[in-house]
Parts: C-alpha cells; structure tokens; sequence
C-alpha cells in the first residue's frame, strides 16, 4: 500500500543526538577517549583563558572539530562550520543539543595562537598514547621510522628569487610564468606565499613541489603512532627527526627500530647504537648494517612490519586530509599534524577493540 505524503512538518520531538546515533557505531569507541583527555587537559585550558570578559567557544569544541574534521575528510574550518548545523553526528559528538547552532568559523582562527602557545595538540597526543599504553597496546621495545612530502599551500609560481628579480609585475592574478632555463634551488629562491616550504621531489624523474616533511614513529604491535614531527624538506630532514624522536624513548630494554634505506648512512647508524638502538635499517649495496645485525630473525619481522608505516601516510593524505596542506608555515602544519595523528590513533584504538576478543584491559573507558 502506497503511503500517504506528510506535507506538516513535525512541530515538537523529545529525541537527543544520542538517540539517533547507532549504538554499534565506530565513533561510539572514540567518544569516551576524547572526552576523558580533554578532562585531564582541563587545567591547561584554563590557562589559555582570561578569567574576565565575554565566553568563548569551548576549547573541547574545537579540539573535537579538529578530530571529526580528520576523521570524516572535512576539506575546512568553514565547511566544518556549515556541516555541523546539520550533521547531527557531529553535534552529538561535541555534546550540542539538536536545535543548538553553530559556531562561526572565524573562532578556528582566533584560537590558533592559544593552540600553538600551549601547545595542546601535542599534549592531546600524549594522553591519547597514555590510555593506549593503559590498554597496553603499545609496545616499547620495537619501533619504525619513516617520512613522507607534504605539498605546501604554495604554487610553484610563488617560488622566486630571493633577491626580488623575475617578479611578475602585470599585476595580473594568476600569470603566466615560463621557468625554462631558469634553475631554481632553495639557495637562490623563495615561495612569496609560505616562505618557510621548500622544493623538494619524491625521487628521480618526479616532478619537483614545494612540501614540507612528515615524520612518524610508530610502534610495531598495533602500527600506532608514537611521535610525530614537521620540518622543512631537506636532504637529511627525516634521519634527523628520526633521531630526535627516538630519544624520548624509553631504554629500559634494547630497542629496534626498522627504516628503510633512505636511513642506511653511518651517522644515523652510529647514533642509533650510541643511544642503545639497534637499527633494522633496510640495506644499501655498500650498507652499514653487518650480519651481526641481520642475521637474527628479529631483522627480518622488523622489515615486514616497517611497511605498515606506509599505512599512516595513507590515510593522512586520503582520509586525514594530508594530499594539500591547508595551512601556511611550519607552526600551524605541525598543530594539523599532531591532531590527525591523534585521530589516527584513536581510529586505530576502536578498531582493535572491535576485532580483538574483549578484555579488561581493551574494554572503552567510561
């Protein structure tokens, strides 16, 4: 039977957003993490603001819009913005009620600063590590280290001499710019639009962007991520960052970490050694790595699972929104990083508890 076109729109409902989301959703894994490490990032919340003056928009509200903007591909704060008045996920994800209204997306901007100042993005991390570490999914013994090119908010016509030669002056929006037998290199030239991004390829016969580098340390037992870190594209960006990262291991025991060649150099091994590491690197043809270091099986599981690094890439630049960077300089790219690594973590985390067998230690908190 053909049912009947309601043309009255209901006038009155008693239903929450809790209501409407499904009880066997992923995010329903995620939401009790977020909510307990905004709770121990309280005090520092207070801290970012005046105890006078005009309320603001909830610091939580923007630390779970980062989050549901990674996890759900939101290309932008604005776009966020419009979505939320709607979405009702995304309302009961910041605990708003279904007729409340979105915030403006000039809040994002105005709060950046307190962002980066107390560097909350990079202490949301640790405390995510440390209920994953209370669910004992991390393991402290075997680690990986990789890169990757993240192409900057800058065309390549933004890249001119330093010196202010070559600068278009037709005054036009998008001119044309002809780069034949022009050598351009980091020395002699700049980006006009993110200064500090630089031009950098992923290998031979690439074509050359202006990127920053990605740099991950990942754990082997669940492939979470450990650390992160943003720099300038150089040619010894990622072993450095690698290097500087390993150091805030823990060496209670001997510790691996796998890499692939690119982290095959004397230095790098050498250090890893000084520090109680030993290196799993992936061997060059003249390598530094002996057969004292190969030989054990422990290499060769440290090499399988070095490639799972490439599964955080992946889903950065697909899912996280990694394939542009959306912002300019290396202090508001390193705020998005630190949060998308979050929310990879936290994805990561509920799918575990999903798949694994239910323990103590895997049930959700709260």
């Amino acid at each position: 039977m053909r049912g009947n076109k309601e043309i009255q729109a209901t006038m009155l409902s008693l239903v929450t957003t809790d209501q409407l989301v499904p009880g066997d959703h992923p995010i329903r894994q995620i939401k009790p993490i977020v909510d307990n490490a905004l709770r121990e990032l309280s005090p520092t919340f207070s801290r970012m603001y005046s105890g006078t003056g005009r309320p603001s928009i909830p610091p939580e509200h923007l630390l779970k819009a980062c989050l549901l903007m990674a996890l759900y591909s939101v290309r932008s704060e604005r776009q966020f913005c419009e979505r939320l008045q709607y979405d009702l996920l995304f309302k009961w994800f910041l605990d708003l009620n279904i007729t409340d209204p979105a915030f403006d997306a000039s809040t994002f901007s105005k709060n950046k600063e307190r962002l980066l100042e107390h560097e909350v993005a990079r202490k949301f991390l640790v405390v995510v590590l440390g209920e994953a570490r209370r669910r004992k999914l991390l393991s402290e013994d075997h680690f990986t280290v990789d890169g990757t090119l993240l192409e900057a908010w800058a065309s390549l016509k933004s890249f001119r001499p330093k010196d202010g030669d070559g600068m278009p002056g037709s005054g036009e929006r998008n001119p044309d710019v002809n780069f034949h037998g022009e050598k351009s290199t980091n020395d002699t030239h700049q980006s006009t639009t993110d200064p500090q991004a630089r031009l950098a390829r992923k290998g031979r016969g690439k074509e050359a962007r202006l990127c920053f580098n990605g740099h991950v340390l990942m754990e082997n037992r669940h492939g979470l991520v450990v650390d992160v870190a943003l720099t300038q594209a150089t040619g010894t960006a990622e072993r450095d960052s690698a290097l500087d990262m390993l150091k805030g291991v823990s060496k209670k025991r001997r510790v691996t970490v796998g890499a692939d060649k690119g982290y095959d150099t004397q230095d790098f091994v050498t250090r890893c050694r000084g520090m109680k590491i030993t290196p799993h690197v992936a061997r060059r043809q003249t390598s530094k790595v002996d057969g004292r270091t190969t030989r054990h099986a422990g290499y060769q599981v440290s090499q399988r699972i070095r490639k799972r690094v490439e599964e955080i890439f992946g889903w950065v630049k697909t899912v996280g929104g990694g394939r542009k960077l959306r912002y300019k300089g290396i202090e508001r790219n390193r705020l998005w990083w630190e949060f998308t690594a979050a929310a990879y973590n936290l994805m990561r985390m509920s799918r575990i508890a999903l798949d694994m067998p239910i323990r103590g230690e895997l049930c959700p908190a709260g």
